[in-house]
């Protein structure tokens, strides 16, 4: 399998795979490379509808000219715990990024993101953020906010009062939830613009259809979710109490 920087003819044919309506598995077959580097490639240089082959190209070359310098600081990976191939989970770090910006999360959201789900204690300090993602503190912060507001993220102070960003087995559930809620407020809205624009006009047909599938679609994923959580998380073990029977010490 080859290895390297795309060429401008991979990414020529990166371009017209997407015109074709061609997956990223498939595309990545052809020019028999990971799946995950088209992704990347894509998502980085405007996602599948806006991806041209040739801006691609140029883009990638500026952003490697800017890398030169900082080149020698970052050519070694940090030790891994566990055994871990350094340079496999920074490739799956990159990869697993990708994929949360292709689902609509914004990119600095995305790293973080990555960032706290593949670290083994769940949570990270900004200052840790910062120097892993080297980026600036403001930028942290801002992400941090974003995907606390979405249910992915929480906070807590350690022992020593600094303030620990968090991620544990129920963030996709607080953000199934958190986006659930959103939906409900579309529709909301959605029927009182139904009042507004008059019940029989087309407009207002429009609106109520609109919030009869969100409706749908709100209730189904918060019920969904509540069942997930309830069959696939693990709950403590309740303490043993006496039984009715039990005429208890004497």
């Amino acid at each position: 399998m080859p290895g390297g920087r795309l060429t401008h003819e991979e990414r020529r044919r990166i371009a017209l795979g997407l015109a074709d309506g061609l997956a990223y598995a498939e595309i990545a077959r052809r020019l028999d490379r990971p799946t995950s580097t088209v992704t990347r490639e894509v998502m980085r240089n405007g996602g599948p509808t806006a991806y041209r082959a040739d801006l691609a190209h140029r883009a990638t070359e500026r952003r490697t000219h800017r890398r030169k310098p900082a080149a020698s600081r970052t050519a070694e990976a940090p030790p891994q715990a566990h055994g871990r191939d350094a340079d496999a989970v920074r490739e799956f770090e990159e990869t697993f990024t990708t994929v949360l910006m292709s689902s609509g999360m914004p990119t600095m959201m995305s790293r973080v993101m990555a960032c706290l789900t593949l670290t083994d204690t769940g949570s990270l300090t900004a200052s840790e953020l910062v120097q892993r993602l080297q980026v600036s503190p403001a930028s942290i912060s801002k992400a941090v906010a974003f995907l606390e507001d979405q249910g992915f993220v929480t906070r807590e102070r350690d022992e020593r009062r600094r303030e620990r960003y968090i991620v544990d087995d129920d963030i996709w559930y607080r953000s199934m939830i958190a986006s659930a809620r959103s939906t409900a407020q579309i529709v909301a809205t959605a029927r009182q613009g139904v009042g507004v624009l008059g019940p029989d006009t087309p407009a207002a047909h429009r609106l109520e259809n609109v919030a009869r599938f969100l409706d749908f679609v709100s209730e189904s994923t918060a019920r969904a979710a509540e069942q997930a959580r309830d069959i696939l998380t693990p709950r403590a073990a309740a303490p043993a109490g006496p039984r009715e029977s039990d005429p208890g010490p004497r």
